[in-house]
């Protein structure tokens, strides 16, 4: 066994801190009288949304406050956790990547509209966070 993890409960869905219990495949201490009893006691079951957990050198994470018990991994369940846990992020920055390309996309064609509309490009670098040269250069 390792250190332990901690299972805890966020108060919405749209946290992604963590990662959900059976998001991992089984986890031995599920299946132990006191998690269950903790879970009995918190109003929730195993597959709740609300019901995460972090490996061991990431439970500063867990907001102050949180309901939160420790568990202990095996070595081989705790790599799924830090495995499931680093997808998870990795999915959030490319999430934000796709969105950065959205906004990006079409770049040249509403800095020049801007230009056409008679911003002036100095205002058009300010709004933009563009490069005052790259914003000229837009005008072509």
């Amino acid at each position: 066994m390792t250190d332990d993890a901690y299972l805890f409960l966020v108060d919405s869905t749209e946290v992604t801190l963590g990662v959900q219990p059976t998001g991992v495949g089984g986890l031995a201490c599920m299946d132990t009288p006191a998690v269950r009893a903790w879970l009995d006691a918190q109003g929730v079951d195993a597959t709740s949304p609300l019901l995460r957990i972090l490996p061991p050198e990431e439970t500063a994470a867990v907001p102050e406050g949180a309901e939160r018990l420790p568990v202990p991994l095996a070595e081989e369940e705790l790599g799924r956790v830090r495995g499931q846990s680093a997808l998870l992020a990795a999915t959030d920055v490319e999430k934000e990547l796709l969105a950065y390309r959205s906004l990006t996309d079409g770049r040249e064609g509403l800095l020049q509209r801007a230009l056409s509309a008679g911003v002036p490009a100095h205002r058009v670098a300010e709004l933009s966070g563009e490069d005052l040269a790259a914003v000229k250069a837009a005008a072509g």
